[in-house]
């Protein structure tokens, strides 16, 4: 798959995606995840194809890692701190994050297989994070350097931190990594006069450019090496954007000044959130999740239904998309001012989407409605 989307031209892929968005149709469900005792709720950061649910739960006392796993939700714990928190799982259900060690005293990345929590260490300094993990174990993410002099991109292949740099200036950090080890996120350039995407090939960093203005940053990358993140336009707006090799693509609003692309699938959809009007001071404006068709920048929203919409839910922001295309984000109900998680699942579910749902179909929803609507 990944080798025939490198191939195929800019045209063709748009063409593509602008078919699949036009007749799919999705099922949406509000998850309501279990906490571990605790009362607040809880919050979901990732989801593998096999639909396990990886985020954090708190308990009476302190917020944990937490993984769910059909109607099961594990404390994965800490390296002996009071808190911990999951970032990133992988389809082999290993999952990244950070903990606090003995003491509370630092935070270190960290890598969970089960509730085998492994201390990935730092790069010198006393504290890391990890933001990312692919299906081979490797984690990415960010940590400072011997006497917290920089915070830069870093990448764990087992326990071995490798330093990925900068551009020329101080700070750098990772946000993904794909299943053939490329690495993106953002660094400073020289002199530290602005931030821009960066894709690393081991410790080679290429700067992505921007749409024109000043700054940008990575947030996701497929297998194919397609970077989904943001940019900022020459009129100094953030807007959504694809680089598909030394192409920079807008990918637009949904109708305000600002928008992030937050994800992207092996089959390159896009997912993220817009501005509705103006920017985030403009009085009404609302953040919408979106879904990107190779043509605009679709409003998720209008896969719900009308009794979905008449009890108040909104899909605030999308936040990931698996290779399945279960989309994936934080809602939020008008009526009940309920803030929770999200999944869009493709409709008409084959076994694949049946298997997925099979696995989280027992968290505890709040709702469940199926429908069919087409773009």
């Amino acid at each position: 798959m990944s080798t025939q989307l490198c191939r195929l031209g800019l045209l063709t892929v748009g063409a593509l995606l602008a078919s699949q968005a036009g007749a799919q149709s999705y099922t949406f469900t509000n998850l309501n995840l279990s906490t571990l005792g605790g009362v607040a709720g809880s919050v979901a950061a990732a989801i593998n194809d096999a639909g396990q649910v990886a985020g954090h739960a708190y308990t009476p006392n302190a917020e944990r890692a937490a993984l769910w796993n059909g109607a099961t939700v594990t404390d994965l714990g800490t390296l002996g701190g009071s808190f911990s928190e999951a970032h990133a799982i992988n389809n082999a259900g290993q999952v990244a994050g950070s903990a606090y060690t003995k003491g509370n005293r630092a935070q270190h990345a960290t890598l969970w297989n089960g509730t085998k929590a492994t201390d990935l260490g730092t790069l010198g300094g006393s504290s890391s994070w990890a933001t990312a993990i692919n299906n081979a174990g490797q984690v990415a993410g960010y940590a400072y350097t011997t006497g917290n002099q920089a915070q830069h991109a870093t990448l764990w292949n087992g326990a071995k931190a490798t330093d990925l740099g900068t551009l020329g200036g101080s700070t750098s950090a990772a946000a993904a990594i794909n299943n053939v080890g490329q690495v993106v996120g953002y660094a400073s350039t020289t002199g530290n006069k602005a931030q821009h995407a960066t894709l690393w090939n081991g410790t080679k960093a290429t700067d992505l450019g921007t749409l024109g203005g000043s700054s940008s940053g990575a947030t996701a990358i497929n297998d194919a090496g397609q970077v989904a993140g943001y940019a900022m336009t020459t009129g100094n707006a953030q807007h959504a954007t694809l680089w598909l090799g030394s192409k920079v693509i807008d990918l637009g609003t949904l109708g305000g000044n600002g928008s992030v692309a937050t994800a992207i699938n092996n089959a390159g959809q896009v997912v993220g959130y817009s501005d509705t009007i103006g920017n985030y001071l403009t009085p009404g404006n609302t953040t919408h999740a979106f879904l990107w068709n190779g043509n605009k920048a679709l409003d998720l929203n209008r896969f719900l239904n009308a009794d979905e919409v008449s009890a108040g839910w909104v899909l605030a922001a999308a936040t990931g998309i698996n290779d399945k295309g279960a989309i994936f984000g934080s809602d939020y109900n008008t009526i009940s001012g309920a803030q929770d998680t999200f999944l869009l699942t493709p409709v008409p579910e084959p076994e694949s989407y049946a298997m997925l749902l099979a696995g989280i179909g027992l968290l505890g929803f709040v709702a469940r409605r199926k429908h069919r609507k087409t773009a």
